[in-house]
């Protein structure tokens, strides 16, 4: 991609209820048929989750995969970086084909850098933090980004439970974004979670293992997520 080239999903996604598939929960020996599935399903985004062992205990998802993506869908690809020097790996993600990249405020020391060389790629930006982080510390950052994704658990492990005290930190941020940003919530998301975090103010639903779980029914689930996401939105 040349610089300034646009390919961020967001301002044309703002305002919708979004529902993004977190591909660290497929079945590695079926993923093509359950990414497949899910888009035809109607999933908006697809959310890539990357670790690097270091900043949190695990590994998962390179731009190898990324760039696998990109072959099977035009859709819009979301990559999460939790790592340690987001600087030294967005480019190799964005030039694997990733359209958004969320960073952790914690992992950089230079957040407003890191969003202008985002914005000088061209693609969508995106903020998060830990749940024991102050949500003050995004506050300088807000206005600058395309999403927010507030955590609702600990990054790093798939399959957690949902933590409710999460709820007012998304009523707080929802309260000082624009109509074009996009608020998210990951961890634990369910259609139970995803209504009460709507009703708090999240857009887009970031769930694995409600997904792509046992009951095969990747559509049925999809669906599921968006009908508890609509009830919370009222």
């Amino acid at each position: 991609m040349t610089p300034g080239q646009q390919r961020n999903p967001w301002p044309n996604l703002a305002g919708e209820l979004l529902i993004a598939p977190s591909l660290l929960a497929c079945d590695v020996t079926h993923i093509t048929e359950q990414i497949r599935a899910a888009l035809t399903a109607g999933a908006e985004v697809l959310h890539v989750d990357v670790m690097d062992g270091k900043f949190v205990p695990n590994t998962a998802m390179g731009p190898d995969i990324v760039c696998a993506l990109r072959e099977m869908t035009t859709g819009p690809l979301d990559v999460h970086l939790m790592v340690v020097d987001p600087e030294a790996q967005a480019e190799q993600f964005i030039l694997a084909g990733a359209d958004s990249i969320t960073f952790h405020v914690e992992a950089t020391d230079n957040p407003e850098e890191l969003i202008e060389t985002l914005r000088r790629a061209g693609v969508g930006v995106g903020i998060t933090l830990k749940p024991g982080t102050p949500v003050e510390s995004l506050d300088a950052y807000l206005p600058l980004v395309d999403q927010v994704l507030v955590m609702t658990v600990e990054p790093g492990r798939g399959g957690q439970a949902f933590m409710e005290d999460m709820l007012d930190r998304i009523a707080k941020v929802a309260s000082k974004l624009r109509n074009d940003q996009v608020l998210a919530v990951d961890g634990g998301i369910t259609p139970e979670t995803a209504s009460l975090a709507a009703r708090a103010g999240a857009t887009m639903f970031i769930a694995g293992s409600a997904v792509f779980n046992d009951t095969g029914d990747i559509a049925g689930n999809i669906a599921a997520l968006r009908s508890g996401a609509q009830e919370g939105r009222g």
